[in-house]
């Protein structure tokens, strides 16, 4: 017979509690945000609303951070800028991606990036990944192929590609901003305040040009209630707050404790598909879904030991 001792556990702070319920928010407003963007965009006004989305709190990061953007030097702002054409990339990728599939599956899918960071560092590094994470790679893998897979064995749809690629770019600012030695010690806040700077310019510039859609004054002018909410939700509570809420978490709670609540963003990206979107997955796709959020979950602590 096996003995065990039976030892209390301290229990956890309140005050640690109540510092996790702001990133937890973060963490479902990120989740639900594909939801959101499903909801009011469109084939042709993905360029429109992106360029609304941020023009809205762009002028406020720059205001809250004027002292400190003023304080960049030159190299840093061309650093920032050069990431910030990086970032409107993924976002394209990213809301083009879940208008052609469901906001399940990009939510799921562009998870993948924190099973290709460290695969990618690795490389980078060339340093064999462990055991652990390359199976953790493996069983996510398989449930993005679940996933996309639910209807028979076929191509995957375009969005679910298009997601894929987002979570791949995602990889590649991932480390051009670990390793762009110009941002290296910049203001968080200015950082991303230029990059989005950057991304909106992206933006603009396709805007202008024929063929991609209707213009962002037209676009706002053609929303209603409905739309013009899903937009502020998208704006102020998945860009402003959980910026904000991040910077402050980092200086309360430790990195790795941030992290762990933000990688459970997929799932309440899941939650929202089924729940709130109606959306239905199939034997195969919940599958699917809970190997990508078990993998992923393995992955994370695999990078952690």
């Amino acid at each position: 017979m096996t003995s065990y001792t039976l030892v209390e556990r301290p229990a956890v702070p309140r005050r640690a509690w109540l510092d996790d319920l702001p990133v937890l928010a973060v963490a479902v407003v990120w989740g639900a945000s594909y939801l959101a963007a499903k909801g009011i965009t469109t084939a042709h006004t993905v360029v429109a609303v992106l360029v609304l989305r941020f023009s809205l709190v762009l002028p406020v990061l720059a205001v809250a951070g004027r002292r400190r953007l003023r304080a960049l030097t030159g190299r840093q702002l061309r650093g920032a800028g050069l990431l910030g054409l990086v970032l409107g990339a993924i976002f394209l990728l990213e809301t083009y991606g879940v208008v052609h599939t469901s906001a399940t599956n990009a939510g799921l899918i562009i998870s993948l990036t924190m099973i290709f960071t460290p695969l990618a560092e690795a490389a980078v590094q060339r340093k064999a990944p462990s055991a652990a994470f390359l199976g953790a790679a493996a069983v996510s893998v398989a449930g993005v192929v679940l996933l996309t897979q639910q209807g028979g064995f076929t191509v995957p749809g375009l969005g679910d590609l298009l997601m894929l690629a987002a979570a791949l770019v995602r990889t590649l600012n991932v480390l051009l901003t670990a390793r762009t030695e110009a941002v290296q010690g910049a203001d968080p806040l200015s950082l991303t305040t230029v990059q989005l700077g950057g991304a909106v310019l992206v933006f603009a510039v396709l805007a202008a040009l024929p063929g991609t859609g209707g213009s962002p004054w037209a676009v706002a002018l053609s929303f209603g209630p409905g739309q013009w909410a899903g937009l502020v939700f998208l704006s102020v509570f998945c860009t402003l707050f959980a910026f904000f809420v991040q910077t402050w978490a980092l200086r309360r709670t430790s990195p790795s404790r941030v992290s762990l609540l933000l990688g459970t963003e997929p799932l309440w990206a899941a939650v929202a598909g089924i729940a709130l979107g109606g959306e239905h997955l199939g034997a195969a796709g919940l599958a699917g879904a809970a190997l990508v959020l078990g993998g992923t979950a393995w992955g994370r602590r695999a990078v952690a030991g």
